[in-house]
């Protein structure tokens, strides 16, 4: 099932009662990579007062896992607003980053959740996003004169072939959307083709 994820890394800033509020937006595959990127723009912005996160992984109708966190801002009052957006925006694969610089007035626990969510949303507003697939790897063994069958019918379906091996017969390793399966098996069981895919017991 394909879903929406970020293009590019995205920038927006709001100011409330002197406080800034710096949110980035960026598409992050796990979460490794995404507390690396944290780590960069803290050194980035070394003399913010806080840097407060959020990310959702994988689709965001069956959200794979999810993290935040508030850096030192009162419990719940950063992270959970912005995850709250996420979870509402429909893109997987995101991770939000609100960069703060206090500006000497106190905003109280509500006035900080309306604040994070409010420069979530103003990120999330003006964010680029392109449609990720799921991509299925398979292999496929097939006899020498079905080669190009194969190739012609795996192009039929956006897939492309990673490798090929060429012993008694033809192996190919392929990687095709998840959703064009059954008619790629249908397509290989018409040639008398043998298709295994990871992870579906074929």
């Amino acid at each position: 099932m394909s879903y929406p994820v970020p293009a590019e890394l995205n920038r927006a800033e709001i100011e409330i009662k002197k406080s800034r509020f710096i949110a980035y937006a960026k598409g992050i595959q796990d979460r490794a990579e995404g507390m690396a990127w944290l780590d960069e723009l803290k050194a980035q912005y070394p003399d913010a007062r806080h840097h407060c996160w959020a990310y959702l992984l994988g689709n965001p109708q069956c959200a794979s896992n999810a993290g935040m966190g508030d850096d030192g801002e009162p419990s719940g009052t950063a992270g959970k607003p912005i995850l709250n957006v996420l979870q509402h925006k429909g893109v997987g694969d995101i991770m939000i980053v609100v960069v703060r610089y206090f500006g000497g007035v106190k905003l109280g626990a509500g006035g900080l959740t309306r604040a994070y969510g409010q420069a979530a949303q103003a990120v999330m507003e003006t964010l680029s996003v392109v449609e990720q697939v799921d991509m299925a790897e398979c292999r496929v063994t097939c006899d020498f004169a079905q080669e190009q069958p194969v190739r012609h019918q795996l192009g039929l379906v956006d897939g492309e072939v990673v490798s090929v091996d060429y012993h008694s017969q033809v192996m190919m390793q392929v990687q095709l959307p998840e959703q064009a399966l059954p008619d790629f098996q249908a397509a290989m069981d018409a040639l008398g083709c043998a298709l295994k895919c990871e992870n579906d017991g074929r």
